[in-house]
Parts: C-alpha cells; structure tokens; sequence
C-alpha cells in the first residue's frame, strides 16, 4: 500500500484526535494540576512528580501519553513496515538483481562476522583465572644481541622474591617434555613444571582433585602431576579414575593428583603440569647456582594497591642493581632488560597483528560488495526514475521517496545478513584453527552472539547506505515532465505500442554516470589492494619452497625417538641407539641409518647459538665471541642427509666418551674463523657455563657444507657438530631410502618396540613433508588472504561488467546514430573496452597510492610488515586488467552488435 494511499485511508476515520491535538490537551492537565499542587504547598519537583505519578494511574491518560508520546515513532515504523511489504513484492519481479545483491553482501557480512568473532574472542574476552587484571607476565630481552624474549634463572627470580614488594606472589614455570609411561601408550608429552605457588598466582582450580600446592616444593617432595583439561577429556574421555594413578615421567615417577580447569594454555599447549621434583634437571647445581642457566617463564600477582607500572618501575630498578653487581652474567652489549605485561595482552600479542590485518582484509571485502551492491541499486534506480517522478508528481515527499528505498534495502541486507550469519559459522572454524598457530587462545574461540549483532550491525549501515545512493526526483524538479514523459512511453501511452522498458527509455544523468563509475573504480582499487597483497604471500612462499636446503629432502625419513631422559644420554641409551640403527640398516632398501639431536625445522630453536672461541682467532675490540649453532650427530650422519664432507673425515664409532675430543664444522664457521682455510685440526671450545667453568677443547676432524636447519629462508650458517657418542643429545633417527619412505616406518617401528617395549615412535615424515608442516602457517595465510582476494576480484569484476553493460544500454540510441553516420562495430567495440580499461587503470593507480600508505602506517605497529616488491605488484595488475578485459568483451559485443533502425526508434 503506498503512501497516499495510507493517508487517505487515515484521513476517512474522522472520530480520532490528532497527535497534535492530544498533546496540547495533556500539556494543559498537566500544567493546572501542577499548579494546583504547588498552591497547596508542594515543591515545583514534588509537584511535576506526583502529577505524572497521578496521570499514570488514569490508564486512559497514561494510553493517551503513550500515543504523544511514541506516536510518530509507531506511525513511522508502521509506514516502514508497509514499504518494506512492497518492497519485497517489488523485488520478487526481480529476482536476478535480488539474488547477486543478497549474495554479494552474505560474503562480506559473513567474513566481517566470523573474524570479528575470532577478534573478540582471542582479543578481548576475558580469562577465566581469578582476578586477571592484576595478573602479569615478566619478561627479559637483550635488543644488543637481537634477543627480543628470554627467560630467567633461579637466582635471578630470588632476588626479586627477595626484593619486590609491588607483587604480591611469583610463580614460576618451565616447559620440558616428558615421555609418558602409564596412560595408554607410551608417548612424548609436552609439559610444565611448576612451584607450589603458581597455580595460586594464576588464579586458577581444580575440576577435579588438587593442584600443586607449596607443600611439594623441594626435592625431597614426592612428585605430583596435574592434568590439563583438554588433555583429559580428549586423550583420556574425562575418566575420574585417572587420580591417584602413578605414571612415569622420564626417569622420575608421579601421581595424578588433579585435572586443571578449562583455562588458556600459556605459555605452552601443555598436557601434563607437574612439580619440580620430577625434572631432574631442575635439581642440579647449575639450574640452582648459574645466573645465566635462564630457563623460567616468570608471572606475577600485584600487591593490593599497585598498577603495573609501579610494577614495571620496582622490577626494573631492581633489575638494574642485579646488572650492576654481576656485570659477568650481563655483558654490557647485551643491554638487557625487564619488561611487564599483563597477562591477557601478553597472550594475545603474537595474534593481534594477523587479526587485525584479517579484520582489514574483511572490512575491504566489504567495501567492495557494498560498492558493487550501489552500483546495482543506482542501477535499479535509473530504471524506476519514471515511478519515482509520478509518486512526486502526486505528492510524495523527498523523506517518503527516502524510506521507500530505504525499506527495499532493509529488505535486501537484512536477507543478506541471514545468509552471511550462517556463512560465517563454519568460517569461524577456519579463521580460529588459522589464529591458533599464533595465539593459544584461539582455540577456546565458539561462535556467540556476537555473529548476529555484527551481521545486524553491517547489515543496517549497508541499508541506510544504499538508500541513499540514488538521486531522488521531486515534484517541482525540471527532471519531473521529462520522468513522466519516459513513463507514460514506457507505459505505451502516447507512444509506439510495445515499447514497454526498451533499452533505449534509459537515461543517465552524467551526476549518476560518475557515481557508477566511482563505485566501479572504488571495487578495482580495493580489489587491487588484496590481490597484492595475496600475490606477495604466495611469492614469498614459492620462494620458501624452492630454497635449496642442503638436504636430500624427499628420500630421507625422519622418526623421533625420545628418550625417557630427556637431558643428556645415558650409556644405557648409547647401547640402544647403536642396536638400533645397526638392525634397521639392515632393512630392504635403506641406504643408510644415523641419529640426531634435532629434526631440521621442526626442532627449530631447540639447541641455541652459544659463544664459543678457537685457537689463533681473536675477537676484534668490542666485539663479543662468535655464536654458532651446537648439534650432535652419530656416524654416517653427513652421509644419510645428503650434506657433503668438503675436507677432513666424518665422525666414527671410535668417537665416543673417554677419546679424544673432536668436532666436524660447517663451511661458514671455517671460513668465519680460518680464511687462509687451515680450520683442520684448530681447537674451538664454547664458552659458557653450561660446558664447565673451565673450557673443554676439542679438535676439529671435518668441515661439512652449509645446511640450515632453523631457519625456513636458508642463510648462512656457523654451526659446530659433536659426536653424539661422545657427547650429545639423542632421539631422532634418520633414515635414508631407495625405496618410499613411509614403507619402512612399520618395520622400523616393530624393530624399536621389540628392543623396548616402553620405547615412543613418533612423527615419521619425510623432511619434505617435515619442511611442508613447518611451511604450513605460511600457506595458511597464502591460502587465506587469497581467498579474500579471489572473492574481491570477483565482486569487482561483476561491478565492472555491470557498469559497463548498463551504459551500454543506456547509450543505444548513441551507437546507432554513430553506425548511421559511419562508425564501424570494431570501433563501438574498441570504445567500451577503452571504457572498462580507464576505469580498471584509475583503480590500480588508486588501490597502489592506498595501498602503499596503508603499508606504511601499518608498518609502525606491525614490525613483520613488508612492502610488496614489483613483481607482485605487476602480477596482481596483470590479473585485474586480464579478468576486467573479460568482464568488458560480452557488453562491447553487444554495442557492436547494436541494430540501427531500433535504435533511433528509441526515442
């Protein structure tokens, strides 16, 4: 029902009081009785009070009140309503339009909804630890040596126990792995040991049992392990009977004594938290005595009073004394420091920066889908000028026009905002299994009421947007007759018969014709900016996967084989390693077996860089003692991965405890140290207090090419190798075959098993496969920034072709007259391709200016932000003007193909 409808209809009813009338009348009540009131001795307040407390009991007056009051609020409403009900039936005759709207604004209110989801849950919820905002997170850094994070020692967490009174509690936490002997299977666990008071710094219960209290502290405390709650109810199906079990732990033995509650795992996905008893390395003289054996996570609970930066200002001070009276644990080109966080933005640091590039990412999608969404209304709007020009010619105002198509629009969002909340469910899922690879907390995110907020919240400003994009028609505009002219041919009165909606019956104003093209140009440039975008990632990680690691990659198989001590190997462990690989050598097609300390990539930052000096070389002046990396191999190591021995020989059976001390170095350590290249047979020794206090020698037997097992990108490398017999970590065996390598993981695991029955085998992979799994995060955001861009590009292409093709229709009369006088199709053709290419190239000029600006104010907050280099940029171009150039054929074809006669009967 229109509008002018509805008023005649209202205006029948003569009994009814205005809104007018009604107000004026209970304004009067109201006044006489408030005066009354105030002559029998009321104050003004009281007075006013108690007379509308008295015309609210009167339920004819309070209705009446009502209707002054929220009237024009319910006649609005309902006249919105009304338009929405024609609306719809409006848009029922078209469904295509419909459809490609409702559709194109699912796809940005659904990615908008789900990251925000993701956002608001890793970001901004709060933690379920007891009194979180006075929880902190104690950190030390050393920007000298490019340390940006690390630990803390023993004795350094006593002097500020001993010292610090702005924190209430510490507690302490170190992460180590434990092979687990006695749930199920034996396997390698990963694990937290902690002192009596970190649980109660944290904030955190039991769901079942108790945690580790003071009372197991010491080394003469019976160990104890608590449960995390995930690793109880997925590994273990929530079974009770788990407390009071002993397990094994390594080499110590512990009972469970609770499981924890559902809590966020920091600062590792742990499965087993348990006391410091049961690491024995946590009971020896240099975990208790070294200042610079720096193992310990740190947190903290403020005093009753204290902020965190008297917190931060106490420790620091503190810091500075702790520097100042063991200069020799803090060398001065270190510059170490303290800093304090709290512990939820701690949490959420090493996430926020991808989420907010994804949140971005989104938005930008959005800003697409609603300019492509214009284009279309504006689209719409051009054809219905003729019924906007007659409900103004009768008398509708500019403000009815308005809610009509505000009322359509509601219609179209609100519809696109159901299908975008269902959309983004399953995508929550994705964008929370993608933000947990930087963030723990990610993987407690569900999907909450914030989708349907967010989806209503995009969907409204979507609306009153679209509603007012098209320019509207008035009575008393100049545009007016002409309207009414276009509809009454279009209508067939006064006019050829059967011109009905013609192609030609349309006109753009050049004011609408910029608007379309501005919303074209305005998808290309955004567009733009996420194929960039997406096109340096997957650069990057082309690149990444054809590095030449040093490695045979795709014929050798890596098995981690933990040991039940996890710090150095046993004599008993040596015998095991040796029967080992002496009866998987002996399987059909291995070439050849060895063991390891690490696994390439996968280990990454397990065994750091340590100082260490060399016979006949000297630091210059001011520069502190070269670092390279320590790994311990077993014989034929070299041989087994595919790194070869450039001068000297490889380690043998003879290199093992109570010989000669020896080393094999890499190419870059040798050539570092030794240029005239006489490395052979120089002695290096490491310097630190891990190795003793005095230096221990040892000759350098081998020097062996680069391979870069840390880092994905392949640099140069200083590396130092032991005999793993003579001295070293154990457990991983390397396996090189002629035959496919995963054949020989079941023979392999029968062989291990048979000589230890509680021995673990575990993550057998190719290192192609072990590159791949630690190449994943990077594929990860390949995958999903081009997915946005892939669903920009094809909004942004629709948008193009849809401009184009309605001028196209809009210029038929023009096209033919240019074929009567002479023009051919190709050059009709050539001039609407010309068209789609300006406004693809003002876009890719546009999205290149935003693009980089926004680079470079992010690029302050984001440190790990790079500017796309050209090729990426060429490449993004090149499929934008590539899909646009398609996207502008089918309408130039239909302006060549133009007949001549139709067109100048257009008019």
């Amino acid at each position: 029902m229109g509008s002018d409808q509805r008023d005649r209809k209202r205006s029948s009813v003569p009994s009814a009081p205005s809104v007018a009338e009604l107000d004026d009348e209970i304004r009067g009540h109201l006044a006489l009785e408030i005066q009354q009131r105030i002559d029998r001795g009321e104050s003004p307040q009281q007075a006013r009070a108690n007379a509308l407390k008295q015309f609210g009991y009167v339920p004819q007056m309070r209705d009446e009140m009502r209707r002054v009051w929220y009237g024009r609020w319910y006649d609005m409403a309902e006249a919105l309503v009304q338009d929405m009900r024609v609306g719809l039936r409006s848009l029922m005759r078209a469904k295509g339009l419909a459809a490609t709207v409702v559709i194109t604004l699912a796809l940005g209110i659904g990615a908008n909804a789900a990251i925000f989801s993701v956002v608001r849950g890793v970001l901004m919820r709060p933690l379920v630890n007891r009194g979180e905002e006075r929880l902190l997170y104690i950190r030390q850094s050393a920007p000298g040596i490019g340390v940006r994070s690390t630990t803390f020692s023993v004795p350094e967490i006593k002097d500020f126990r001993e010292r610090a009174t702005s924190i209430q509690a510490f507690g302490e936490f170190s992460t180590v792995e434990f092979t687990l002997v006695g749930l199920g299977e034996p396997r390698v666990v990963q694990a937290g040991v902690v002192d009596g008071h970190y649980f109660d710094v944290l904030g955190l219960r039991p769901t079942i049992g108790r945690l580790v209290e003071p009372s197991d502290e010491g080394f003469k405390a019976a160990g104890v392990a608590v449960l995390t709650n995930r690793f109880w109810t997925t590994s273990l199906n929530s079974d009770p009977s788990v407390i009071g079990k002993t397990i094994q732990l390594g080499s110590r033995s512990a009972t469970v004594i609770g499981v924890l509650e559902p809590s966020v795992p920091y600062p590792a996905d742990t499965e087993i938290i348990a006391n410091m008893v049961t690491s024995p390395h946590h009971a020896g003289a240099q975990m208790i005595t070294q200042r610079v054996h720096r193992m310990t996570q740190l947190f903290g609970r403020l005093a009753d009073g204290k902020t965190i930066e008297d917190a931060r200002a106490e420790l620091s001070a503190i810091h500075s004394g702790i520097k100042t009276g063991n200069p020799e644990s803090y060398p001065e080109r270190s510059d170490m420091r303290i800093d304090v966080a709290a512990l939820r933005d701690q949490i959420a640091a090493p996430a926020r920066p991808v989420l907010l590039v994804l949140l971005a990412a989104a938005a930008v999608v959005f800003v697409i889908a609603c300019s492509n969404v214009a284009n279309l209304i504006l689209a719409r709007s051009v054809r219905r000028e003729g019924e906007l020009a007659v409900r103004a010619a009768l008398g509708a105002s500019r403000g009815a026009l308005r809610r009509t198509l505000l009322a359509e629009s509601l219609v179209l969002c609100g519809a696109g905002a159901v299908l975008g909340v269902l959309l983004a469910r399953p995508m929550v899922a994705i964008v929370a299994s993608f933000a947990a690879r930087f963030s723990v907390r990610a993987l407690e995110v569900t999907v909450d009421s914030s989708l349907l907020w967010v989806g209503v919240s995009l969907a409204m400003a979507a609306a009153v947007l679209l509603a007012y994009v098209p320019r509207l028609p008035s009575a008393s505009s100049a545009d007016a007759p002409s309207g009414l002219r276009r509809t009454r041919r279009s209508l067939g009165v006064g006019g050829p018969a059967g011109n009905g909606l013609a192609a030609g019956s349309i006109r753009i104003t050049p004011a609408t014709n910029r608007r379309l093209k501005i919303f074209a140009t305005t998808q290309v440039a955004f567009s733009f900016v996420l194929l960039a975008g997406a096109a340096t990632l997957l650069a990057t990680l082309i690149a990444l996967r054809s590095v030449n690691t040093g490695y045979d990659m795709a014929q050798v198989l890596a098995i981690d084989l933990p040991m039940k001590n996890l710090g150095m190997v046993t004599d008993e462990d040596l015998a095991f390693f040796q029967h080992v690989t002496e009866r998987v050598d002996q399987l059909p097609g291995v070439e050849g077996v060895s063991m390891g300390a690490v696994t390439p990539w996968r280990d990454a930052g397990k065994l750091g860089r340590i100082p260490f000096g060399a016979d006949g070389f000297t630091p210059a002046n001011g520069e502190d003692n070269p670092r390279a990396f320590i790994r311990f191999v077993a014989p034929d190591f070299f041989h087994v991965m595919g790194v070869p021995l450039l001068a000297g020989r490889d380690f043998t059976p003879d290199d093992r405890r109570g010989n000669e001390g020896v080393v094999i170095v890499s190419q870059s350590l040798a050539q570092r140290i030794y240029p005239n290249g006489e490395a052979l047979n120089h002695q290096v020794w490491w310097i630190d207090p891990f190795f003793g206090p005095k230096p221990f020698p040892r000759r350098i037997v081998g020097i062996v090419a680069d391979a870069d097992d840390e880092h994905i990108a392949r640099g140069s490398v200083m590396t130092v190798y032991h005999p793993l017999y003579q001295m070293g970590l154990g457990g991983r065996m390397f396996v090189r075959a002629s035959v496919d390598p995963y054949s020989l993981v079941k023979p392999i695991t029968q062989i291990v098993q048979g000589l230890s029955v509680n021995q673990p085998v575990e993550r057998a992979a190719t290192l192609e496969d072990v590159r791949a799994e630690v190449l994943a995060p990077d594929r990860l955001n390949a995958f999903v920034f081009s997915g946005f861009a892939g669903v920009a590009l094809l909004i942004a292409v629709v948008g193009v072709s849809g401009v184009l093709a309605f001028g196209v229709s809009a210029r038929t009369r023009e096209f033919g007259v240019r074929l009567a006088i002479g023009s051919t199709p190709y050059l009709l053709l050539m001039k609407v391709l010309e068209e789609g290419a300006v406004i693809v190239s003002v876009g890719i000029i546009a999205g290149t200016a935003f693009g980089y600006l926004f680079a470079g104010i992010a690029s302050s907050y984001f440190q790990q932000l790079t500017m796309p280099g050209l090729a990426p940029l060429l490449g993004a171009a090149a499929v934008l003007i590539g899909a646009a150039i398609a996207a502008s054929l089918m309408p130039a074809a239909r302006a060549s193909r133009v007949d001549i006669l139709q067109a100048l009967r257009s008019e």
